[in-house]
């Protein structure tokens, strides 16, 4: 599935399917890590999914969705 409507914010529904699916994915896909570049390729968002928070950050700084 793939939508075309990058210039619009993403609706309360969509959202929370956003993190459904971002959950599902980290509890099955994601090994080690996962590496990603998306959004726009002339202002691409570097994602990095990892079991471990970024060095020196304590995990208190991290939200959950």
């Amino acid at each position: 599935m793939r939508h075309d409507r990058h210039d619009e914010p993403l609706s309360d529904e969509e959202r929370e399917l956003f993190f459904q699916y971002l959950h599902r994915f980290a509890r099955h896909d994601v090994d080690l890590f996962a590496l990603m570049e998306v959004g726009d390729p002339e202002d691409p968002c570097y994602m990095t999914l990892a079991r471990t928070p970024v060095p020196r950050t304590d995990p208190a700084a991290y939200r959950r969705p």
